[in-house]
């Protein structure tokens, strides 16, 4: 069983997630304050029940630079469907 704070914490990220549908891991790391790697393996526990999924985005921004941050290019996304819609 998870711990209650580890509970807590992957609720209040699906919260988020579901509210802002699509965001990336920098985004993520701002709002909750936490690491990018404890977030990666919050996000891998939607990602396994198939309510998040990776956006398919380019690894920089479109231009030659090769200096944007890998957190603005690493997008998340809610896509567990409202089941008050079907």
């Amino acid at each position: 069983m998870l711990h209650p704070v580890i509970l807590m914490t992957l609720l209040e990220l699906r919260d988020y997630l579901k509210t802002q549908r699509r965001v990336s891991l920098l985004d993520l790391t701002r709002h909750f304050d936490s690491a990018p790697d404890a977030l990666r393996g919050m996000l891998a526990k939607w990602i396994s029940k198939g309510k998040v999924r990776v956006a398919r985005v380019q690894s920089s921004c479109g231009t030659s630079c090769c200096q944007c941050d890998p957190l603005l290019t690493e997008i998340y996304e809610w896509i567990e469907l409202d089941s008050t819609i079907l």
